[in-house]
């Protein structure tokens, strides 16, 4: 059996790379010897092993069955197969064997392209928020506005999860009265309450960014007024759990301040308000809170409200000292420092006027001197014609364009004013599907199944969606309008162009905050008694140093590799502490050299150790599995099921790498965790929370090399630097994942297997330029998956979401216009 089949893949392998099939070759020899020697046992027609036989597969036609033999290469190529524990195959070898497939399904890839198929997208509430923040200059928190997204594959933008259904439309259609009351300044805007909240574990003993010098705690907002009239700051104070103000024995001064300007300086605290407070808690901090309320008249736009506390000098403390650097370790706690909990912000009352804010000169390109119809609607027309060019990332047809000026008319007729016209069009704007949803349609002479490359307007779409995660700007719009986006040379200047802009930062935020679990930071809530320095403050430096780490590849265009291997990071006052950085301070990031090399890239960051850690401990698994997944690209299998816990220390004091041995010598858990435990062992060195240490669980912690199975070419590895420096010396491995999650984000699909070849090409042809950020970029930008598209049979997926989302077929959204939804988006938390 096995010499038959032996024959069967050499010949195959002649045949699949285009050689014609004669006497054997050496190479193929080999590499059926390979396959036959160290795969043919587990992967015959009687085991079956994840129900794959080679002795089934046609191997002088690997294009029959591409996606297994993609398969085949993603468990060499990562060095899951063969398993551990038995005999391995040469790397050399293996190497080889790889290449040759690789080369035969790239060949293949390249006669028979296939793009997959792209489904209608909703934009998701990340790319809807910047896409008001770009078309009106409007910032809206859209977290508030609309519910979470579904995710896939990773990620929040991938169109099959994106449905919709009535309920949902109804919050959009309530999100776009709103945004156009407010971007447009109507007068006659109902009062909102808006609170913003201090997250209850922040400590305020230091000075908050972007407050006055000499003060400390509190919190800085940018808020948003609608229009020009008053209104009601209203600062609360934390209480503790028997609601107590804390601190209220000694004076303090509590400051509010517009701009950077103060408003308004209030004192409490004191023996009066110590003796009220022990007589009636709960009322003598509302009695407090009630004198910090401040009436004020703000002009219409986004503006900073500061509220923070004069720093008392050291001489005049009388704050008791703390053991930690978190300030509320125990909430129960009626002694220290008062802190605030919440800014509660409403109005407006006493409008005075829509007045000039950002998005009112970002709207009113025009304004009519007289109210004469003629001179009104030509205003309008300009006006409205080219936010719905923006909003529909394209130029509107005869019919949307009369669709937009009628409802204007509309208003006009029932005696509205000039600016309630614009609000009305404006809202339909952002709730029509041609700005909700990205549609590409096909040309009117494209066959169903056809291949055919995406026009200029639409790879504007898919441009600005990929790398600002919004709508194109006006330059997009006009070259693809023009049909040169798709020029080469254009395309190549304009992706540069856009990598360098700031709104490309928003990788950082949405791209790397989901591929590397950043957004997973702001759950964590590590156990205060087992490491009582963690607070909030702690939580967003550690978020933030990595983000801008990532912000640094993509806007100075630095190596991909340097993810992992940067020998500089950012740091402030509060994450140079937990650290141990001496002669740091302030609260702003600062770019320093980094000479201890277990702190150097990713793999160094508090943030990603935080994250894979447990609320009361490390754990090897988590951080194995989050290399293994997000850095090499070769995910564990799935666990069994009823996987016993991990047995807790007993009155033996047990390091980590001692409990994992145990745990490992169930069979049960062992073949998995041969994979996940050598990885995540390396990482012992640090705490649950980022810190390096000497001794877990009471007992000496020692780092013993071992040999990491999927890493096995470098021999044992015994801590982050070695793991680190075995995975950055072959770059290819870390950037193909890099590349994979990438496009994954890019076409807002998960990859298939007739994606791989697209993406071995844009890690082939990165390498000339060191893997730079903007090669990898430019590589997707140019690829087959994301220039072409299959034709539809029909335009079934496009009528389906209309129907689930409330839309006409001749795309108006029903009863929009019958009455302006209740007004509940006005009580903000």
């Amino acid at each position: 059996m096995r010499s038959s089949f032996l024959a069967n893949v050499s010949v195959g392998l002649l045949a699949a790379s285009g050689v014609a099939c004669g006497p054997l070759g050496t190479d193929a020899d080999e590499h059926a010897d390979l396959v036959g020697t160290f795969c043919l046992d587990c992967h015959n027609d009687i085991e079956q092993v994840a129900e794959l036989s080679f002795e089934q597969l046609d191997f002088a036609a690997i294009g029959e069955h591409p996606e297994i033999w993609e398969t085949v290469v993603w468990k060499l190529r990562g060095r899951m197969m063969p398993p551990a524990g038995g005999p391995l195959p040469d790397a050399a070898q293996t190497d080889a064997l790889v290449s040759y497939v690789e080369t035969a399904l790239d060949d293949l890839a390249v006669a028979n392209p296939n793009p997959g198929r792209k489904s209608l997208h909703r934009l998701n509430r990340t790319e809807y928020g910047n896409a008001i923040h770009d078309l009106l200059a409007y910032k809206i928190d859209s977290t508030a506005m609309l519910p979470n997204d579904s995710e896939a594959y990773g990620f929040d933008n991938i169109a099959d999860v994106l449905g919709t259904d009535p309920s949902l439309m109804d919050r959009y259609l309530a999100a776009a009265w709103k945004i156009a009351s407010a971007a447009v300044g109507a007068t006659d805007i109902t009062p909102a309450v808006t609170t913003y909240r201090v997250p209850p574990d922040r400590s305020q003993t230091d000075h908050v960014a972007g407050l006055p010098f000499g003060t400390r705690g509190g919190t800085l907002v940018e808020h948003y007024f609608p229009v020009d009239g008053e209104y009601l700051i209203k600062p609360k104070l934390w209480r503790n759990t028997v609601d107590v103000v804390r601190g209220t024995e000694t004076p303090h001064e509590l400051e509010i301040s517009l701009d950077g300007s103060r408003l308004a300086l209030t004192r409490f605290g004191g023996p009066e308000d110590e003796r009220r407070a022990q007589m009636f808690p709960g009322n003598a901090g509302d009695e407090i809170d009630s004198r910090f309320e401040l009436r004020v008249a703000v002009t219409a736009g986004m503006h900073d409200v500061g509220v923070t506390f004069a720093k008392k000098s050291s001489a005049a403390r009388q704050e008791p000292l703390e053991p930690f650097l978190r300030e509320k370790h125990d909430p129960r706690m009626d002694v220290g420092i008062p802190d605030l909990d919440q800014i509660v912000i409403e109005g407006p009352f006493n409008v005075t006027g829509p007045g000039n804010s950002a998005s009112r000169q970002r709207i009113f390109s025009c304004y009519p001197a007289s109210d004469t119809q003629g001179e009104a609607s030509s205003c309008a027309e300009s006006i409205l014609t080219s936010l719905a060019r923006r909003a529909f990332r394209r130029p509107l047809t005869a019919t949307e364009a009369d669709r937009v000026l009628g409802l204007y008319e509309q208003e006009r007729a029932q005696g509205r004013d000039f600016d309630s016209g614009i609000q009305t069009a404006l809202a339909y704007l952002l709730v029509a599907p041609q700005f909700l949803f990205r549609v590409e349609n096909d040309p009117e002479d494209a066959a169903p199944g056809q291949i055919y490359r995406i026009s200029d307007l639409d790879m504007a779409s898919r441009l600005s969606f990929f790398i600002w995660s919004s709508i194109p700007d006006d330059e997009l719009l006009d070259l693809a309008a023009e049909g040169r986006l798709l020029e080469p040379a254009v395309l190549e200047a304009q992706v540069a162009r856009m990598l360098a802009d700031e709104r490309a930062g928003v990788l950082a935020k949405d791209f790397a905050g989901q591929w590397l679990y950043l957004r997973n930071l702001r759950a964590a809530n590590p156990d205060m008694y087992v490491f009582p320095d963690f607070d909030d403050n702690l939580r967003q430096s550690l978020l933030r140093e990595t983000e801008i780490l990532f912000e640094t590849i993509v806007l100075e265009d630095r190596p991909m590799t340097e993810l992992l291997s940067a020998d500089y990071t950012h740091v402030n006052e509060r994450l140079a502490r937990h650290y141990g950085l001496p002669d740091i301070y302030g609260d702003q990031f600062r770019r320093i050299a980094v000479d201890d090399e277990r702190r150097r890239g990713l793999l160094g960051h508090g943030s990603i150790l935080t994250l894979s850690s447990y609320p009361n401990r490390t754990s090897p698994v988590t951080r194995g599995n989050y290399v293994l997944t997000n850095i090499l690209g070769t995910p564990p299998p799935e666990p069994p099921p009823n996987v016993p816990a991990l047995p807790e220390n007993t009155d033996e004091p047990l390091t980590m790498r001692q409990r994992m041995e145990r745990h490992r010598a169930d069979p049960a858990c062992a073949s998995c965790h041969a994979l996940m435990d050598p990885i995540g062992l390396a990482f012992e060195g640090y705490d649950g929370i980022g810190r390096w240490r000497s001794e877990d669980g009471g007992a000496a912690l020692k780092q013993t090399a071992q040999t990491i199975h999927v890493l096995r070419d470098f021999g044992p590895i015994s801590g982050p630097v070695e793991l680190r420096d075995a995975i950055v010396s072959q770059p290819e491995r870390f950037v193909r994942t890099a590349v994979e999650k990438l496009l994954t984000y890019a076409l807002g699909r998960g990859l298939e297997y007739y994606d791989m070849p697209a993406v071995r090409t844009i890690v082939r042809e990165a390498a000339g330029s060191d893997y730079r950020f903007s090669s990898l970029v430019a590589g997707i930008v140019t690829s087959e998956p994301f220039q072409l598209r299959i034709a539809s049979a029909s335009d079934a997926e496009t009528v389906a979401a209309n129907v689930s989302a409330g839309v006409d077929s001749d795309g108006s959204v029903r009863s929009l216009f019958l009455d302006p939804p209740s007004d509940t988006a006005n009580q903000e938390d």
